[in-house]
């Protein structure tokens, strides 16, 4: 990591623990196109969804008390539900001066928008069994029938189809399948996709789904948060010196480097 960094505009940093953040990163940019963003992806942790809650907390805490310190940044998305989900209090607790843009299963629009009050959470077994989602189910979306359905392999599936990998059809459909509620005539209608990671895989949800649903991305919500809590520098420039991956192994594959050039991103 490239440490002392300075510039009048500070960065905004963007939190994942793969790829999947690149999906926030796309919708930021467009917002905030002044901004300088530096990716960063723990993928010598990845996935989350296989760790024990204590360890992956304290892991990133440690994370962020680097990130922090090297990075200086105006903002962190952490654009993960299952860490944010996790860490997010104890992050705002230990960094009281720092401003968080959490990922959290987007319940809330998914109950506004159901016609049939049928609803799928589709997210990882981590996030799934979290509190914090339960709660809020509880509070907005109480009228709702929510299935909670936690995926062990679409986070690994996502990576490897965005790196030009492929995707079995058969892997997928076994993982997304139970979203699918058929209930006295009605029928779920609206699937969140509560992982950074799903949103890759939209099309190919769509065409193996067994009736239309709206796959609902919080992307674009997440990115309009963060400009929102970013102050807008009237005639500023985008940076030269940001726009930069870091991955935590130091050592990503060849797909992984070709696909931040593909994003626009050098790496650190």
């Amino acid at each position: 990591m490239t440490a002392g960094m300075t510039h009048d505009m500070k960065p905004v940093l963007v939190f994942d623990s793969g790829i999947g953040g690149l999906t926030v990163l796309r919708e930021a940019r467009v917002l905030m196109p002044e901004r300088g963003f530096i990716y960063v992806a723990d993928d010598a942790g990845f996935p989350y969804g296989d760790w024990e809650e204590q360890p992956l907390k304290e892991r990133i805490l440690d994370l962020f008390e680097n990130l922090l310190k090297t990075y200086d940044p105006e903002a962190v998305i952490v654009a993960c539900n299952t860490a944010f989900t996790l860490a997010g209090s104890d992050l705002r607790a230990a960094f009281p001066d720092r401003r968080f843009i959490g990922t959290v299963p987007a319940i809330k629009p998914a109950a506004e928008r159901t016609r049939s009050g049928l609803v799928s959470v589709l997210a990882t077994p981590g996030t799934v069994k979290r509190a914090y989602t339960r709660d809020l189910i509880q509070s907005f979306a109480g009228q709702c029938h929510v299935r909670l359905v936690g995926s062990q392999n679409l986070a690994r599936l996502a990576e490897a189809y965005i790196r030009g990998e492929g995707a079995d059809d058969a892997e997928i459909l076994a993982e997304i399948a139970p979203c699918f509620v058929d209930r006295d005539g009605r029928r779920t209608d609206i699937v969140v996709l509560a992982c950074t990671h799903y949103p890759f895989l939209a099309n190919v949800f769509r065409r193996l789904a067994p009736w239309p649903v709206d796959w609902l991305d919080p992307a674009e919500a997440i990115a309009r948060q963060a400009r929102r809590l970013v102050p807008l520098t009237e005639g500023a420039e985008h940076p030269e010196a940001f726009d930069f991956a870091v991955f935590t192994s130091g050592n990503p594959d060849f797909s992984t480097r070709r696909l931040m050039q593909g994003f626009g991103l050098r790496m650190a």
